[in-house]
């Protein structure tokens, strides 16, 4: 079964209230079916998709979680991309396990929510600007377009935070490593 398939099966009230006690436990139906508060036709209704996945295991009148099954469904799973080495080169361990949790490969997946975090992420994208070096609008947007969908944010935030500066329609590097 493929983990899609899985979630679906498993999205539903009555059967994540059964995987729950069965991940703990061997139970029976008659068990389940008291602790969930469901009736036990409706228990083993519940239980039969999650049997037929190869998400539970009868054995005798009770009913497991295999573990086995979810482990090779997580092996399954697509694996994130690893943050390229030239975004972390030359930040410190700190900044690294920042940029670490919003960087895949060379892409900020996400803007940071908390400042402290986000000056992390502004500075390393900062280092993509050349200091002394005067750029059109539409340069600084080719530069941050291919790091993050919303490029008119991140621009933004990097002029908010003092990592740019701006006039009449020119952007430069302002703050932040050299």
């Amino acid at each position: 079964m493929e983990a899609t398939e899985f979630l679906k099966t498993l999205l539903d009230p009555d059967r994540l209230a059964v995987v729950g006690l069965v991940a703990c436990a061997p139970h029976t139906a008659d068990d389940l079916a008291e602790r969930t508060g469901q009736r036990p036709r409706d228990v083993l209704a519940t239980l039969g998709p999650l049997v037929q996945a190869g998400v539970v295991e009868r054995d005798g009148d009770r009913y497991a979680l295999r573990r086995e099954a979810l482990r090779e469904l997580a092996r399954d799973l697509p694996q994130p991309q690893p943050v390229d080495r030239s975004v972390l080169s030359g930040m410190t361990g700190d900044e690294q396990a920042v940029l670490g949790r919003f960087f895949r490969g060379s892409k900020l997946v996400e803007i940071p929510s908390q400042r402290r975090k986000r000056l992390v992420v502004l500075e390393r994208v900062a280092l993509d600007f050349e200091p002394g070096r005067r750029y059109a609008e539409r340069e600084v947007n080719a530069i941050l377009a291919p790091r993050h969908a919303d490029y008119a944010a991140l621009r933004r935030h990097l002029v908010d935070e003092g990592f740019l500066d701006r006039a009449a329609g020119e952007y430069w590097r302002s703050g932040g490593r050299v």
